[in-house]
């Protein structure tokens, strides 16, 4: 059985990945109605892969019996300045994602719930994993540039990822 405060915060880490989920949406509208269809079906996949962050949670918490209690979700934004500009926040919302899920592991230690310390081992991981490819693309954004063909050849990039 979790304990109130531990129910209360997985609650919450849900509602951030179900946000997480509906901004990479919203950047991926914007992609393809910008006309980089790579970046747009990247971000396309990868919300279906925070969804899924969400849905383990929930699963998590209904296998302990715990009470589900979704939250309300924050509109995205849906207006960016350029391709740079969307990864650049996604990549500082994917920084803001590992500071929680710290935050939630640093808790549970602390607490001796080491069940759910051991299932957020899972999250620790795909966090470094989300951290290093968003940066990455940052990265190669700004190598290539957005002079003549480079934001088509970063399009290009960003698709060649998707799956990943």
């Amino acid at each position: 059985m979790l304990s109130k405060e531990v129910v209360k915060k997985l609650n919450e880490q849900v509602a951030k990945e179900m946000y997480a989920s509906n901004l990479y949406l919203s950047m991926s509208s914007w992609c393809f109605q910008n006309r980089y269809e790579g970046a747009g079906a990247f971000l396309f996949e990868h919300a279906g892969q925070e969804n899924e962050h969400a849905k383990k949670l929930v699963t998590y918490l209904n296998e302990t019996d715990s009470i589900v209690e979704l939250q309300a979700i924050e509109k995205p934004e849906n207006n960016f300045k350029g391709l740079l500009d969307v990864f650049e926040k996604t990549y500082d919302h994917e920084v803001s994602i590992t500071k929680s899920i710290n935050e939630l592991v640093s808790f549970m230690l602390e607490n001796k719930d080491y069940s759910t310390f051991n299932f957020l081992q899972w999250y620790v991981a795909e966090q470094h994993e989300e951290e290093a490819l968003f940066r990455g693309i940052v990265d190669k954004i700004k190598l290539i540039g957005d002079k003549s063909n480079g934001l088509y050849l970063a399009d290009q990039y960003i698709k060649s990822l998707a799956g990943k």
